[in-house]
């Protein structure tokens, strides 16, 4: 570590290395704060996700096709959290990268594969949500749990495979050695043209096919309370037909927080990622990066928080109900035990 000295000499990364980069100097009352916010962060990340994947592996009652997509978005939310937010944390509050170039790669690859999974979830979810309110009666056959645990899989697999292609055509294990990069750096590097790949496959397409969906799903909401508030004029069933109108807007408001959410993470990231690299520029994109970090704890608050089993669940997980006989079976919508 490399405290701020009195005489401000200076100071490399590897100081026995000519092609050592340049390290940043910080105060002790920095370091501190800053490893004890990143480690808050990385803990309170896992602690949210951590809480999802138990509850929705523990009650079978949850074993549904759009929750095993909600346990995998929780899966990928929860390694950004032990992985990438703690080495990130170390990478920014050192200004180096202590790892080789082989970690380098590796560490990228692992970021890539972990923010492409999490897109890639939230867009099938989408999918999901799509189905399930526009095609009701087609859902049960065209939402299988075989069909949704095979598209995860794909999910992960694509993710891995693209990434791994990024990371080997970018030369990411080389990067040590590259003249333009220092010998302490671990820089996110791309080309143009994988650059624009990039932003069609893993931005332009993803935002398009999520907000086509929910605009699809607000406008067969929107037709469903106009019908509801017909039946209320001239049907008996006025209780019933006000808590599904209820409900409904319920639904909606929640897919507009969902959406709000999403796009408040990425698109600015991505827009700026367009621009030229200058040092305004590099210190926006680090904090741009961090809120794509952040929105992995944001997740599970976005997509679990809102249901209410998600809330009896967590109660069963913090008083240790679960260790009970048969506390699997319990059914967790209808349980207020």
């Amino acid at each position: 570590m490399a405290y701020e000295t009195e005489d401000h000499e200076t100071q490399y990364c590897f100081p026995a290395i000519n092609s050592s980069c340049i390290k940043g100097t910080r105060s002790r009352h920095e370091y501190n704060i800053m490893y004890v916010f990143f480690s808050l962060l990385s803990a309170w990340t896992v602690f949210l996700n951590l809480l999802v994947i138990i509850s929705i592996s523990h009650f079978k009652k949850l074993h549904t096709p759009t929750n095993l997509l909600i346990l995998s978005l929780a899966v990928s939310d929860l390694l950004i959290g032990l992985i990438v937010i703690p080495i990130e944390g170390i990478k920014i509050t050192e200004t180096c990268w202590y790892f080789g170039d082989i970690l380098c790669g590796v560490f990228i690859n692992t970021l890539g594969l972990l923010l492409s999974a999490s897109l890639s979830n939230l867009v099938f979810i989408s999918v999901d949500r799509y189905v399930a309110v526009c095609h009701p009666l087609l859902y049960p056959q065209k939402i299988t749990t075989t069909k949704t645990l095979m598209i995860i899989f794909l999910c992960w697999f694509c993710s891995l495979a693209y990434n791994t292609a990024i990371v080997i055509n970018n030369k990411y294990f080389d990067t040590f050695h590259t003249t333009d990069v220092c010998y302490g750096e671990c820089p996110y590097m791309m080309s143009s043209a994988w650059r624009a790949s990039d932003l069609i496959l893993s931005f332009v397409s993803p935002c398009i096919t999520i907000i086509t969906l929910y605009l699809r799903i607000f406008y067969a909401a929107q037709r469903q309370v106009k019908i509801i508030n017909l039946l209320l004029k001239t049907r008996k069933s006025v209780k019933e037909d006000t808590l599904k109108r209820k409900s409904e807007s319920k639904a909606a408001l929640t897919l507009g927080i969902i959406v709000t959410f999403h796009l408040l993470c990425w698109i600015p990231f991505y827009i700026l990622s367009l621009s030229g690299s200058t040092v305004n520029t590099a210190i926006m994109s680090k904090f741009l990066t961090w809120t794509l970090y952040v929105n992995s704890s944001l997740n599970p608050i976005v997509y679990a928080l809102f249901y209410p089993w998600f809330k009896k669940a967590v109660k069963y997980i913090l008083t240790l109900k679960l260790c009970k006989p048969a506390s699997s079976h319990v059914d967790i919508f209808n349980d207020y035990h």
